[in-house]
């Protein structure tokens, strides 16, 4: 990508934030996503109607780590990287621009998909994992999950892994609650017996969601980032498409470097 395209994309993620047709990740108070961008002809997130996409090249497996919690929360604090992990909706221009300028840094990032984001927009899972990236689940629908029966809180956790198992090969690498930072043992349990022997955590929290500007995610994170954190961001959000690059400098400066999760903690 030029520079003139790169600022040609950040361009139009800025005017996609003036029109407010931002996806709010894991407000639990803006739940649903009415200005999904849906795939041209089609009837909403479903898919119907669109011919198949081309499976991607597998995503990796469910990470099983021996000797962690079942609940993983920050990785090692005796190393020099962390985690910058990534809810998964939201416009795929930002994604795409975001992805972008992780890549252009040498870093590597965790995104944690909403399954009915796949459903409209299934290139994306192609895209995460062609730029070296990790592809993870965060439920089908992203409702508040630890307040479900057992049998609608499994339908969202097995009905993304099914989105991700299509897509990819498998059901991606971690599974992450949505609307909570931690999982209850119910959720837990059910998780489990999807598939996924780890629930994905997280110890610093960058606030993005709530749009308060790139400068403020920046700052959020560098202020609170140590070694082996796992840091919780969203796809969807022009402030954080902009803070990304000032954050990865930071990181870098303090001799910090962003991988996977799953190179985190193994």
């Amino acid at each position: 990508m030029t520079s003139l395209d790169r600022r040609s994309v950040l361009r139009a993620a800025a005017s996609v934030a003036a029109a407010g047709a931002l996806v709010t990740g894991c407000d639990p108070t803006r739940d649903q996503d009415p200005d999904a961008v849906r795939p041209p002809g089609g009837p909403g997130p479903s898919g119907a109607g669109h011919a198949s996409p081309a499976p991607v090249r597998a995503a990796r497996p469910p990470t099983r780590v021996p000797g962690l919690p079942v609940q993983i929360e920050h990785g090692p604090r005796n190393g020099r990287a962390v985690a910058l992990t990534f809810h998964g909706r939201g416009d795929p221009r930002m994604a795409t621009a975001l992805l972008g300028e992780a890549e252009r840094a040498g870093a590597r990032v965790t995104v944690l998909a909403i399954g009915d984001w796949l459903d409209a927009h299934p290139a994306m899972a192609r895209r995460i994992l062609d730029g070296g990236h990790e592809l993870g689940n965060h439920t089908l629908h992203h409702r508040d999950i630890c307040a479900l029966p057992a049998a609608d809180a499994y339908a969202e956790i097995s009905g993304c892994a099914d989105r991700l198992r299509k897509l990819t090969g498998t059901i991606g690498s971690w599974f992450r609650p949505s609307q909570t930072r931690r999982a209850t043992p119910l959720v837990t349990d059910l998780a489990r017996k999807a598939g996924y022997p780890h629930v994905l955590s997280y110890d610093v929290d960058s606030l993005d969601a709530n749009d308060p500007g790139a400068a403020a995610v920046q700052r959020t994170v560098l202020n609170t980032v140590e070694p082996g954190s796992v840091v919780s961001l969203h796809l969807g959000h022009a402030g954080t498409v902009a803070a990304l690059p000032p954050i990865l400098d930071g990181l870098r400066r303090r001799g910090l470097r962003a991988v996977t999760t799953t190179e985190l903690v193994t």
